[in-house]
């Protein structure tokens, strides 16, 4: 019996040429398209649309004026509390050496050499970071470019000799006297003022909020009439039966000018900035409030000090 040969129709030859020809390879040209495209959106989003929000920095981590900002406040904070021990753990957070005094006569020089001390409240600072680092032994190029009557302000008082009472009238008639112009003029002295009079704020906007991660604190800020931050300015916070005083400055993450003061719910408060600025006459108090997704805080204030 004869085995007739295998007839394939043209049908099934078409329905196994699905399966013998090649499958399509990687497109390259697309996979690192789409990775460009992945990249760029990615960027976008962390830069633009949720940035990264950095928290928890250390002093020693900031930039250069950052932290010679830091130690200014440092300083100032010093002079009004005398508080060694206090300054010098705060110098060795930002400077992370084992000598932060000599550290602080460094910061100082570079300094005085840049111009800081041609406004007045750079020049205060300089004066304070001087006299701290003078007082443990340390020295600095800062001694000998601020001079000891260097002030930007410094009025000049002309002290004019004292005039004479005229002599009374005698029964000899006495011969009048040759008036002849003076060829040297009277001395004037010139006297320089040896300290800075101190510069005088308003508080110029008090503004309230309502945020958990930032519930019942006081954001206080000090700055210059064209909105540039002063460190180690002191800021007094009064209320019935205690006050607290603090400074600008000693949060460098959140800039020179600010300082906070954390409330207690349901109490009222004043703020003022001791010799420099008058009391609050809005009181500040520490009311509860709702966020605006319904969560539950104590209102918080944000006041600003500018010079009068």
């Amino acid at each position: 019996m004869t085995v007739p040969p295998n007839e394939y129709n043209a049908d099934t030859l078409d329905a196994d040429s699905r399966y013998l020809n090649d499958r399509p390879r990687l497109s390259w040209t697309a996979l690192w398209v789409g990775i460009m495209l992945g990249g760029v959106l990615a960027f976008a989003y962390t830069w633009w649309v949720n940035p990264a929000t950095e928290i928890n920095t250390r002093p020693v981590q900031l930039e250069f004026e950052a932290r010679a900002a830091y130690m200014a406040a440092v300083t100032l904070a010093f002079s009004a509390d005398s508080d060694l021990g206090r300054a010098t753990e705060r110098l060795l957070t930002v400077t992370g050496v084992t000598d932060p005094f000599q550290a602080l006569a460094d910061t100082a020089c570079q300094l005085a050499q840049s111009g800081y001390a041609n406004s007045t409240s750079g020049l205060r600072s300089l004066r304070s970071m001087m006299t701290f680092y003078q007082l443990q032994g340390r020295t600095g190029c800062a001694d000998t470019l601020i001079g000891a009557n260097m002030n930007p302000q410094a009025e000049i008082t002309r002290v004019l000799p004292t005039p004479s009472a005229l002599p009374p009238p005698t029964k000899t008639p006495t011969p009048a006297p040759t008036l002849r112009p003076s060829l040297t003029p009277p001395p004037v002295t010139i006297v320089v003022p040896t300290s800075i009079a101190a510069q005088q704020y308003v508080l110029v906007n008090v503004a309230t909020f309502c945020d958990v991660a930032l519930s019942g604190i006081i954001e206080v800020y000090v700055q210059t009439s064209s909105g540039i931050g002063i460190p180690g300015e002191p800021v007094r916070v009064r209320w019935e039966g205690g006050e607290d005083t603090f400074y600008t400055g000693l949060k460098p993450e959140r800039g020179a000018a600010y300082a906070d003061f954390q409330m207690t719910p349901d109490e009222s408060y004043t703020i003022e900035m001791p010799n420099r600025a008058e009391p609050s006459r809005q009181q500040l108090i520490a009311a509860p409030c709702t966020t605006e997704n319904g969560a539950a805080a104590v209102t918080s204030y944000r006041a600003v000090f500018r010079p009068n």
